[in-house]
């Protein structure tokens, strides 16, 4: 199984100031939606993990994120692609939960999920919780200049060595022309 996870805002989608909230708010980068179709058509499986704080805040439910998702798949299927599963966490980040990037325990419940190593496996984010992530759950960490990843690379947050691209589609550029095994 050839696998891709992906953070959702910033890569996929623009980052506003106070969450993104309604259908309206959703964004997509340009080129995000043909990179995740382009990963679907060379066999890849895509995952979304993705800090959903605003929910705790209350400042958007479940169910508008459930629509602002539905409208990401909608989309995306103009594309000829596919999101395999999207998961979440709802917490803010002072409630110490396992879940919220920087932890690794998202990443790691999609590993125990779909029983696979996360080993070279690409996690493609923006932020240095992204980084940190991946890191400790032992997937590769790939970082876009996309949404806060400028200022990540600014803060001088990323390890030596990481992968870094514009965008979600320059990284899916360079993953499948250096046919870079993608994780089995």
């Amino acid at each position: 199984m050839n696998l891709v996870i992906l953070d959702r805002d910033g890569v996929i989608n623009e980052v506003l100031p106070g969450h993104v909230r309604t259908v309206s708010d959703w964004r997509p980068i340009p080129r995000s939606l043909d990179a995740i179709a382009r990963l679907n058509r060379a066999g890849c499986r895509v995952i979304v993990a993705t800090n959903q704080s605003g929910i705790r805040r209350r400042h958007f439910t479940f169910e508008d994120l459930n629509r602002i998702h539905e409208e990401m798949y909608r989309r995306l299927a103009e594309y000829g692609g596919t999101i395999d599963a999207i998961f979440i966490c709802p917490c803010h980040p002072n409630d110490g939960c396992e879940c919220f990037k920087p932890r690794p325990g998202m990443l790691n419940e999609i590993a125990e999920r779909l029983h696979v190593s996360l080993e070279g496996v690409p996690f493609i984010g923006d932020s240095s919780r992204d980084v940190e992530a991946a890191v400790a759950a032992g997937a590769l960490p790939v970082l876009v200049r996309t949404g806060e990843g400028e200022a990540t690379l600014r803060s001088g947050a990323c390890p030596d060595g990481i992968d870094v691209y514009d965008d979600l589609g320059s990284a899916v550029d360079a993953l499948l022309a250096a046919r870079r095994p993608i994780a089995r």
